[in-house]
């Protein structure tokens, strides 16, 4: 081996690390793996950096900007009155429609955008019927997973691995040329959802309204008295904050509200505190000095504006700028006027010191705020709120051209009229141009970090291919299982891609599996089509784990569920499409 296979080997292994461990995020680590491969000598600058130019990740970009068009202008959100009032019928006919509506939008539209949209009018369901969100949530994850297989822009990681198949001078797939196989795989999906589901989910899984009033009774007002002696002393030398470990909501002062106020705040005699504090913390308080405990009660001298703010549960999204960065770094409450009083996190539930902790992706907060600022976070996509589901009216000036645009798009591709880049190239712009889509609300629909992410991982397949890495593993692959029949070779690489897309990123385990399946079909003299469709679905299709995949992120903490729920519910299925997949895509997709 060169010493360049070497160093491209060792770079792999060190990254695949740092996505396991979590060390960073995602994209983070894809852009330093490129720049170590660069670094190293193993790529050109512009080697490395040509996944930023890359078809895949060009495309993937306009492709965002046109579901953000059909997604904004409400179109979807003319349909929920009907979904509420069909899903309230009955648990099996809500899990149906709420499948079957995720698993449709998902196989044209980004399946985050879905799943977040599903998100409240599933949440307002279980409200009203008592269903617990446990056993509603986890399967329009699943369902929008099946449905992005279905096209060949339901998910990033199928416009990658056809686009970097290109490179490698293999045909593009066609918008629906594996659409056959994979609806069989959704059938199969479907059907261990109903049946299965409603015996392997959780049944008695606490609601978010627990959540909610469990953190309320943690909410207690201070009065300073005279003799404190964190009179005059700033907040963040306060003995209350250094000691206590307090979360300060609000402080009332000469009958002013202020929400908005840093660690630099002075404490004054006379303030009264709205802190949020466990009891253990109230108990000690109690024994302190210069403090006394008010209750929760609202002042009458500030009854208005106190009525202005409410608790809002919302979930910080796949992409979110909030995720990996703690409350007091961002310097939340002064930013958003906002304060956070609890948060679910990986199925712990935190009220205290929640300043020092580092915010992830699918973490649920329980937010005290105004509307307005809630509307805010919301649309700069930090946040997706779940209290309440209010239904936006729909625009249709701007519905109906969205609609025939993204229609457009998909048959321009799919009846070979253009390529699906040029396509979604043109319906991107033609989302600014006819004024559906304003070029910063453009800017805001591209899930930046999905881009970043891709143009960093796409370094990999390139120092594989340029080093021979790709074909030195194909050629260990096809000497080890030599004697096996394609059909097992198939399963086998589909068994290790899925294994490693719940270890590791969807993406990264594309790019490295891409150039090593087709330099193994061509040492096999065979079609490299099977084995690139079973990357493809082993890569969408994970269901073990909440960190697998975004959706399985976005609904951990709203459905209250724990890790070992995904695998209970989720390993049977992952084993059972395994099979079915090993069998189902030589059928459609000879040798």
């Amino acid at each position: 081996m060169t010493a360049e296979l070497i160093i491209s080997f060792a770079i792999i292994a060190v990254g695949v690390i740092l996505f396991v461990r979590d060390y960073f995020s995602i994209d983070t680590t894809s852009i330093l793996i490129m720049a170590m491969f660069i670094v190293a000598g193993v790529l050109s600058p512009e080697e490395g950096f040509s996944g930023f130019n890359h078809p895949a990740t060009i495309t993937l970009g306009c492709i965002f900007v046109v579901s953000g068009g059909i997604f904004n202008s409400g179109i979807l959100d003319g349909l929920s009155h009907r979904i509420i009032k069909l899903a309230k019928i009955h648990y099996s006919i809500a899990l149906i429609v709420f499948c079957s509506i995720s698993g449709l939008f998902s196989a044209f539209i980004n399946d985050t955008a879905v799943v977040a949209l599903l998100l409240p009018i599933a949440l307002t369901v279980c409200k009203e019927t008592k269903i617990a969100p446990s056993r509603l949530l986890m399967p329009i994850s699943f369902a929008a997973l099946f449905g992005g297989t279905c096209t060949l822009i339901g998910t990033s990681t199928n416009i990658l691995i056809s686009s970097y198949a290109k490179k490698y001078g293999v045909e593009e797939f066609g918008m629906f040329e594996f659409s056959g196989a994979a609806l069989c795989l959704l059938a199969i999906g479907f059907i261990y959802m109903f049946i299965l589901g409603p015996i392997l989910l959780p049944k008695n899984r606490g609601s978010n309204d627990e959540f909610t009033k469990k953190a309320e009774t943690y909410i207690t007002e201070l009065y300073v008295e005279d003799n404190c002696s964190d009179i005059d002393k700033f907040l963040g030398k306060s003995e209350l904050v250094k000691d206590f470990n307090v979360n300060i909501l609000s402080i009332l002062r000469n009958g002013v509200l202020k929400h908005n106020f840093g660690m630099d705040t002075r404490i004054m005699k006379g303030d009264i505190l709205k802190i949020i504090a466990p009891p253990s913390t109230l108990n000690r308080l109690l024994d302190y000095s210069g403090y006394s405990i008010k209750g929760n009660k609202r002042m009458k001298m500030a009854e208005d504006e106190y009525k202005s703010f409410n608790l809002y549960e919302v979930i910080i999204p796949y992409g979110s700028s909030l995720a990996n960065n703690t409350l007091k770094g961002i310097n939340f409450r002064r930013q958003y006027n906002s304060s956070v009083i609890a948060i679910r996190q990986r199925g712990n539930e935190v009220y205290d010191k929640l300043t020092h902790v580092i915010l992830k992706e699918g973490d649920m907060l329980l937010v005290l705020g105004q509307k307005e600022e809630i509307n805010n976070l919301e649309s700069q996509n930090l946040v997706v709120g779940l209290s309440e589901y209010e239904k936006k009216k729909t625009n249709y000036k701007k519905a109906i051209p969205a609609v025939l645009i993204g229609i457009g798009v998909v048959l321009a591709a799919s009846l070979n009229l253009t390529s699906i880049l040029i396509s979604a190239m043109i319906g991107a712009l033609l989302m600014v141009v006819l004024g559906i889509l304003k070029p910063l609300e453009a800017y805001k629909a591209v899930e930046w970090k999905v881009i970043f992410m891709m143009a960093g991982v796409l370094s990999m397949g390139t120092a594989l291919e340029k080093t021979g890495g790709a074909e030195l593993i194909a050629s260990f692959i096809e000497e080890t299982l030599g004697q096996y029949s394609a059909n097992i070779t198939l399963s086998l690489i589909y068994l290790a891609t899925f294994i490693s897309t719940n270890l590791i990123s969807s993406k990264a385990t594309a790019a490295l599996m891409t150039p090593i399946v087709i330099s193994l079909s061509q040492v096999m003299q065979i079609s490299e089509r099977p084995f690139l469709v079973a990357v493809m679905f082993a890569c969408s299709l994970t269901f073990m784990t909440p960190m697998s995949y975004p959706t399985n992120t976005m609904v951990y903490a709203p459905g209250n569920y724990r890790f070992t729920d995904f695998l209970k519910m989720g390993t049977p299925l992952n084993l059972i499409i395994w099979v079915a997949a090993s069998i189902i895509i030589p059928y459609f997709f000879p040798f």
